[in-house]
């Protein structure tokens, strides 16, 4: 008799984004299986202007502007009084920027905000993603505004956790969020993936990247994770919920 309003719901999960952007949001409710819902509040993050425009590459500082006080914490302590069940940083770049140890700093000051909600951030949630994978070697693309420097600092992150990153790079095309075509996006992973890696990690949240895991799974015969898969499944097994989306990857069965 009635139509569904929103209401009842299997679990309700929170996201910290920039606040022009989004890329996250969309990708995680796109993903989000039966029953899931995403909220998200705005954090500033000064290399994004109106529209979500964005220079070529984004520079550094403002990169670890974001996850620096006061900011993020009066926005997490916001979205921890909604009845969420898990809080996820959708924000690759400060996980790469900080290294592990930075990250785990972040997650754990921010938790302290939040009357015992987890923070769960898209580095930490990938690292899980693979070793519950059991694959060492991996392939890490960036988006095509992260520069060299913030690339490296990817490759370094996983290095640190002992993978193997057998080639990382920033993808070779527009450098604009709104012009990612998943078709290009496809083309340019499958052709530049080596046969040597056992995974492949697409990095950014705001990369519009989901879309294509599953035919690049079927193209390569390897797991395909990108951030906001990984954000994603570490958020649902954070708030607890058993609930797991259909299709988008194998990390999703592990």
């Amino acid at each position: 008799m009635w139509e569904p309003d929103g209401w009842d719901v299997r679990a309700r999960i929170g996201v910290l984004i920039p606040h022009a952007d989004v890329g996250p949001e969309s990708e995680l409710q796109a993903m989000a299986p039966e029953g899931v819902r995403v909220h998200a509040t705005r954090v500033p993050f000064g290399a994004m202007a109106m529209g979500g425009q964005m220079d070529p590459t984004i520079p550094l500082a403002p990169v670890r502007a974001f996850v620096e006080p006061p900011a993020i914490d009066e926005a997490t302590a916001l979205l921890a009084a909604a009845p969420v069940q898990a809080i996820g940083i959708g924000f690759t770049s400060s996980s790469y920027v900080l290294g592990p140890d930075g990250e785990r700093e972040v997650n754990e000051r921010l938790a302290k905000l939040t009357g015992g909600i987890p923070v769960v951030s898209p580095g930490a949630a990938a690292v899980d993603g693979f070793r519950a994978l059991r694959v060492d070697r991996l392939a890490v693309f960036s988006p095509p505004w992260f520069d060299a420097v913030l690339d490296e600092m990817g490759a370094d992150y996983f290095a640190a956790q002992d993978f193997d990153v057998v080639l990382h790079q920033p993808c070779d095309l527009p450098s604009n969020q709104r012009s990612i075509c998943p078709s290009e996006l496809f083309s340019w992973i499958a052709a530049n993936t080596p046969r040597d890696a056992e995974a492949v990690f697409v990095g950014g949240n705001g990369f519009r990247a989901v879309g294509v895991i599953a035919a690049l799974e079927d193209e390569l015969r390897r797991p395909v994770v990108t951030a906001n898969s990984a954000l994603l499944r570490g958020l649902l097994r954070a708030a607890s919920t058993r609930a797991r989306p259909v299709g988008y990857g194998r990390v999703f069965g592990v």
